[in-house]
C-alpha cells in the first residue's frame, strides 16, 4: 500500500510573524489527529523555513531521536551539553534527546533557511543525551539509527535516474527537492509517501531531485 501526502496537505504551524513558517507531515500541537500520529517509529516530519535571524529558543526534548537535514542556507545548533555546530546542506544531524536536553536552533546566516527535522521514537526511552553530524553524507551509504530500528537513505538525482528502494516492512519517501515518480505517481518538493509491504519499487527523477528515505519495520512498538 502507498499513501501520498502532498506537500500542501501538510498542517501549517510555526510563526510566520516571527519569521518562521512550519509544515507538519503528522499531528502536532494544535493541530491534532488522532489517524496521523505516526508512521512506524517516525512521530514527526517538519519542514521548516526560517527568515535571517529567526529561529527557536531553547526548547526541552526527551526520549526522541531527532535528525535534521538542511535543504538550503545554514542551521547553528547549541544545545545543553555543550555543542555549538553549524549544519549545511548535504550535513546530516542527529540528537538523540535520551533522557532530557536542551537545544536551540536559529538562522544566524544572512539567507533563508530550509530544512527538514524528523523525530522517531526510540525503541528504549532513557539514557544519556548524545549527538552526531556526518559531513557530506554519501549516498551509497544509509545513516543507521539503531536506536529506533531505522535506516535513512538519502538519494540525488538527475533527469532520468532510476534508484531502487529498498525492500522493507515501511518507507518513508519525501522529496527535499525536484520531481520524482513513484508507482505511477508524480511526486514533487514536500510531498512525501508512506509505503506499507511493497517490494520491487524505485523511484525516477524527472528532473533534478533529492530524496529522503525511511527504511523502518513494523515490529517498532505501536507501529
Amino acid at each position: 500500500m502507498i499513501r501520498i501526502q502532498r506537500g500542501g496537505e501538510r498542517y501549517p504551524g510555526g510563526d510566520p510573524d516571527a519569521g518562521i513558517d512550519t509544515r507538519h507531515a503528522f499531528s502536532f500541537g494544535r493541530f491534532y489527529d488522532p489517524d496521523n500520529l505516526r508512521f512506524g517509529a517516525l512521530l514527526a516530519c517538519n519542514e521548516e523555513r526560517l527568515a535571517p535571524g529567526a529561529g527557536f529558543d531553547e526548547h526541552p526534548h526527551s526520549h526522541t531521536e531527532i535528525v535534521t537535514w538542511v535543504v538550503e542556507g545554514e542551521l547553528t545548533h547549541r544545545d545543553s551539553t555543550g555543542r555549538a555546530t553549524l549544519v549545511r546542506p548535504g550535513d546530516l544531524q542527529h540528537l538523540s534527546a535520551a533522557a532530557g536536553v536542551r537545544h536551540v536552533e536559529r538562522n544566524d546566516g544572512p539567507d533563508p533557511l530550509v530544512f527538514v527535522q524528523m523525530w522517531l521514537a526510540p525503541l528504549d526511552p532513557g539514557g544519556d543525551p548524545s549527538y552526531d553530524v556526518v559531513r557530506g553524507i554519501a549516498d551509497a551509504t544509509p545513516y543507521a539509527l539503531p536506536a529506533s530500528g531505522a535506516l535513512l537513505h538519502v538519494r540525488r538525482l538527475h533527469l532520468g535516474d532510476r534508484s531502487a528502494l529498498p525492500d522493507a516492512d515501511l518507507l518513508y519517501v519525501h522529496v527535499t527537492r525536484g520531481t520524482v515518480r513513484l508507482a505511477g505517481e508524480e511526486l514533487s518538493t514536500g510531498d512525501a509517501a508512506r509505503v506499507t509491504g511493497e517490494r520491487d519499487l524505485a523511484v525516477l527523477a524527472t528532473g533534478d531531485a533529492e530524496v529522503l528515505v525511511w527504511e523502518m519495520r513494523v515490529s517498532h512498538p505501536a507501529a
